[in-house]
């Protein structure tokens, strides 16, 4: 019996798919719900684990719906690159989503009315996962559609004010990029009579070079407003920290990646070459630069980090304009490195919130005496993103500076130095955070927020009818508007944080699977290959057997 990773690779999206679609039946039922969506994530992780596990260093591997042989069939690919994003988008994913039943529970929320949360959660993950999967462009859009469809839901659940206009903004720049991959779509499918990728991959080398210009500059448009690359970043600091902790978590890890994962099949598989290589040398350095110095600029930890994810992406640009094999392998590492930390961050912002009552610094001080366990928990991501060594940031960084002078060229070297400079300053923006609202009394805060200052005079047992596990004390009577950090929210973001730790242990092996997978992108001709084998029992190409 074939134990071929690719026939597996329909479930990834289907087993969310069909979680949702129970979720929905049985509405108005939380804990059956959140059964459900738990029991399908966690299934869709052992799956995606098994995939990984069997591309580890093999080349793409191909199933074609119905058997159907490309081009004119559905084809999903899974190879290095895309069983790594699906093995790190469902894992912060899953913390992202015990984070938030927690947080439900412990705010009185355990049957409230919006259940529509869990299906749609399970449609974010299952458009991800299409798109990861996707071997044509149509499905890349079908993907970038289900996932937007369910972000517009969840950005504005909840209905007020703020997450309404945040959610318009959201809602308009997303319509107008999604027309824009539309129109280009149209424009490929006219000049190749093909959307599958692996045939475009060699028909539209045969264009004219104006013509191949025109559909590359469209689809880097559409893409980079979806990666949030500059100028193209505006719509983010606005939208992503109005939504509720767990959300705001889950789009900053994921729907900027996907973007960026779309960047780079086009850049290795569509567009191969050096065309526009030194305009995305230009792209990735005023997107560090803006992003971080938007980032110093903020007073407010959720804004602060929208930028810094926004300076992040910079990093991950400069990669692929480089071009090298070991400028891919640093990028494939750098991806799974930032949606890990930039979701613990955010998950620990909430945290914070929660403790605190605000995430404005001029508001928050203290917060290492109030709770030390949050304080290490900020700080290890914190030095992570900051690119302290030995952490996985340091190590990706490090690949990508690497990578940037073997090139050689004087721009090159411009965006080393560039680099260098950018991690520093998200150094220093995140270390201003903890100065502030860590370490300094909370006297000395400009404007302390209530629930710090009632935190500050009651100590550590604050009479809450809220307590619960997480901190020391249970149920105490009274009104005081401290609020515990519930335990499983704590252990949800301390295994995130882990798991971030987890990179640095691991590096060796998981620069050996980014190695093979930029050896992959490096040389299209192993996917264009597998994708247009013959087919063979159970819709699985040939070639990838």
């Amino acid at each position: 019996m074939t134990t071929d990773p690719a026939q597996f690779a329909p479930l990834a999206v289907l087993i969310p798919f069909l979680g949702a679609a129970l979720n929905f039946i049985i509405v108005h039922r939380n804990r059956l719900q959140r059964g459900v969506t738990v029991g399908a994530m966690v299934l869709t992780l052992i799956l995606n684990a098994f995939m990984l596990a069997n591309v580890w260093n093999q080349g793409p591997q191909v199933v074609h719906l119905g058997d159907w042989a490309a081009p004119y069939g559905i084809v999903m690919v899974v190879d290095q690159l895309s069983a790594l994003m699906l093995v790190v988008s469902v894992v912060v994913s899953l913390a992202v989503l015990i984070y938030a039943v927690s947080e439900g529970v412990a705010s009185g929320d355990d049957e409230g009315p919006i259940s529509i949360f869990y299906p749609t959660f399970l449609l974010l993950v299952a458009g991800v996962s299409h798109a990861f999967l996707a071997g044509d462009l149509f499905n890349l859009y079908v993907g970038f559609e289900i996932l937007l469809t369910a972000s517009y839901v969840l950005l504005t659940m909840g209905g007020t004010a703020q997450r309404i206009r945040a959610g318009v903004t959201y809602v308009v720049v997303s319509v107008i990029s999604s027309i824009l991959f539309l129109i280009s779509l149209g424009m490929i499918y006219g000049a190749t009579g093909t959307v599958n990728m692996a045939d475009l991959s060699v028909k539209l080398a045969d264009l004219p070079q104006g013509t191949q210009m025109q559909l590359h500059l469209m689809l880097l448009i559409a893409f980079g407003v979806k990666a949030a690359i500059f100028p193209l970043s505006f719509w983010l600091p606005d939208s992503y920290p109005t939504a509720s902790a767990p959300v705001t978590a889950v789009f900053a890890g994921l729907l900027t990646k996907v973007g960026v994962y779309s960047i780079i099949r086009t850049e290795t598989l569509l567009f191969p070459g050096t065309q526009i290589n030194d305009l995305l040398m230009w792209v990735a350095l005023l997107t560090m630069v803006v992003g971080i110095l938007g980032a110093l600029a903020q007073i407010d930890i959720k804004r602060m980090l929208s930028f810094t994810l926004i300076s992040h992406i910079g990093y991950m640009i400069f990669g692929i304009a480089l071009g090298t094999q070991a400028a891919l392998a640093a990028v494939v590492y750098y991806i799974a490195h930032h949606i890990v930390i930039q979701t613990s961050l955010f998950l620990i912002a909430g945290l914070i919130e929660r403790r605190g009552g605000s995430t404005n610094v001029d508001r928050l001080a203290g917060m290492l005496k109030i709770s030390p366990l949050l304080g290490v928990l900020y700080m290890i991501p914190a030095l992570n993103l900051g690119g302290i060594p030995p952490f996985s940031g340091f190590l990706g960084k490090v690949g990508l500076l690497e990578a940037g002078v073997e090139a050689g060229t004087w721009l090159s070297y411009l965006l080393v130095g560039v680099s260098v400079f950018v991690s520093l300053l998200t150094l220093m923006a995140l270390i201003r955070v903890w100065n502030r609202v860590f370490l300094r009394n909370v006297d000395d805060a400009e404007y302390p927020d209530p629930v710090l200052r009632a935190t500050t005079a009651e100590g550590r047992r604050p009479r809450t009818s809220r307590a619960v596990a997480g901190e020391s004390g249970s149920r105490f009577s009274g009104r005081s508007p401290v609020v515990l950090l519930p335990g499983t929210m704590v252990g949800a973001t301390t295994a995130l944080v882990a798991v971030g730790v987890a990179l640095t242990v691991f590096a060796g092996p998981l620069f050996d699977l980014a190695d093979n997978a930029s050896e992959n992108l490096i040389n299209p001709d192993r996917y264009v290959n597998a994708v247009l084998a013959p087919v063979g029992p159970g819709g699985v190409s040939e070639e990838g057997r």
